[in-house]
């Protein structure tokens, strides 16, 4: 049986969103907290780092559609899925 894929969302210190998909959400954020070398470059040097939202997203493929149009969002409507006021998209 294939593995339940994520979309999460961390902030940084100084409030950027990151958006990325994972198997093991807890795994992966620590691997992001701890910076090098399987965490995001773009992270790094960036904590301390909450994580604000996840979700299972199904296969690996809607994952990854689902984080590319979240990536794609403008910032207000990823704070409203953050504070859970919004939900993902079905039809992705």
């Amino acid at each position: 049986m294939a593995p339940e894929w994520f979309v999460y969302m961390i902030r940084t210190a100084r409030g950027a969103l990151y958006t990325g998909i994972t198997t093991d959400v807890e795994r992966r954020f620590g691997e992001h907290q701890a910076g090098a070398p399987k965490g995001a470059r773009s992270l790094r040097g960036k904590g301390p780092l909450t994580l604000v939202f996840q979700a299972p997203a199904g296969d690996r493929s809607r994952a990854s559609r689902l984080e590319w149009h979240i990536k794609r969002w403008p910032r207000p409507r990823k704070e409203a899925l953050a504070r859970g006021q919004l939900s993902l998209p079905d039809d992705v």
